[in-house]
């Protein structure tokens, strides 16, 4: 990433979050708590994407025999938790 692109992405975050923080009742002690949860969603996403094609490739060589495991046992297994479809960056 060159140093204007990067410094475009700064601008762009700090506006998203100068837009977030206006059109919301939220303190500024408790503007953090939101912020947090969304970043750390996108972490749990982009680890779990991480992992995802040897999770769905060990759930489907196990399926149907005498070691089958769901996704959730197989994901934390390989990543440490499981993220299911409704929680997850659908964009990609």
């Amino acid at each position: 990433m060159t140093p204007a692109a990067l410094k475009q992405l700064e601008n762009d975050l700090w506006s998203a979050a100068d837009n977030l923080r206006a059109n919301s009742d939220l303190k500024s002690s408790e503007y953090s708590t939101p912020v947090l949860g969304l970043i750390f969603l996108k972490f749990a996403d982009n680890k779990y994407r991480q992992h995802e094609e040897k999770i769905l490739a060990e759930y489907t060589a196990l399926k149907g025999t005498r070691r089958e495991k769901s996704l959730s046992e197989i994901a934390i297994e390989q990543c440490g938790f499981y993220l299911p479809d409704h929680a997850r960056d659908q964009t990609g």
